[in-house]
């Protein structure tokens, strides 16, 4: 687990608002019961979790891909090849939806704007250098030209909701101390 306590503490918040401002029928599936606090949440999201990421066409067409999510600090941060449509859609419309699914235990949808980390020829994230290190740990020094290859993501996210209708189910690690 990477979050501070500031980090908990704005994702509990975020987590409820979204789940109070949703609909009816959305409290009525993930209810107290069936979802998870920030705490548990980060602890479930270790390593890389598989996302579909929903972008938009210069048309306003949908468009939905698999990304590798990582989720650091209570935010989806995600990588693409520079030249791929998906990082074409998100220069031009940053707007995305992403969620992360493990069967009927496991949901987390979420809703924001995606900052570019990397910038080909532009100033990077303050905290980019933290976030490489992390990166190139996690897929190995040489996988990628770093500086060319590829483009990476964080997920601001304007709501989330999370579904996990048996803590159990999901190895105890929400539970974990």
């Amino acid at each position: 687990m990477r979050e501070t306590p500031d980090d908990l503490h704005r994702l509990q918040a975020l987590l409820d608002a979204s789940l109070s401002r949703s609909t009816a029928h959305l409290r009525s599936i993930i209810s107290s019961k069936r979802t998870l606090t920030a705490e548990q949440l980060t602890r479930v999201l270790t390593g890389m979790c598989t996302l579909a990421l929903s972008t938009v066409t210069a048309k306003g067409e949908p468009r939905i891909s698999g990304v590798d999510g990582h989720f650091l600090h209570g935010k989806w941060h995600f990588g693409t090849a520079r030249g791929a449509a998906k990082a074409r859609h998100l220069a031009a419309r940053p707007a995305v939806s992403a969620a992360h699914m493990r069967g009927e235990d496991l949901g987390v949808f979420t809703h924001g704007t995606a900052e570019t980390l990397n910038p080909h020829g532009g100033e990077p994230a303050a905290d980019w250098p933290d976030l490489l290190a992390y990166f190139r740990d996690f897929y190995g020094d040489d996988a990628f030209d770093w500086d060319n290859d590829v483009v990476f993501y964080r997920l601001h996210p304007q709501w989330m909701a999370v579904f996990a209708p048996d803590l159990a189910k999901l190895g105890g690690k929400a539970d974990e101390a």
